[in-house]
């Protein structure tokens, strides 16, 4: 069987990064480990097959501390959906594990890169996201 998609195109749809004061810059520097990735998906269909699909990673305090930084990129990508498939289960795979395999290492570069320039260098996700299991929980 050919292709069951094709990633048209990819790109930062927006990235934010707001640290208040260096107060916070400081506060957060130290606590950063409180952090954690979140990821959310949504799509958008367009004409012809395609998809819009937007890959929103944010990086966040979900502790009650006052001193916050907030870290957020919408990465979107243009997906062209095979004309053979009808399936709806087959397409939501294909946008929630299937592109997101294809395009994660380019998000997450990317995001990191965010995080680097804006003065919290060195960090790194510890555990890699396995969007093969994310999605075989959502069926669950």
């Amino acid at each position: 069987m050919a292709e069951k998609f094709k990633i048209l195109t990819q790109f930062v749809k927006d990235m934010s990064c707001e640290t208040p004061n260096v107060e916070t810059y400081f506060y957060v520097k130290e606590y950063l480990k409180n952090y954690n990735l979140n990821i959310d998906i949504t799509t958008k269909p367009l004409k012809n097959r395609m998809i819009e699909v937007s890959t929103k990673l944010s990086y966040m305090d979900k502790t009650k501390a006052k001193s916050k930084s907030f870290f957020e990129i919408t990465y979107a990508s243009i997906v062209k959906i095979d004309e053979e498939i009808e399936d709806r289960k087959i397409i939501e795979r294909i946008i929630l594990c299937d592109v997101q395999k294809e395009i994660y290492s380019n998000l997450e570069k990317t995001f990191i890169n965010l995080l680097d320039i804006s003065g919290f260098p060195g960090i790194k996700f510890e555990k890699k996201v396995d969007f093969e299991q994310l999605y075989q929980q959502r069926l669950n």
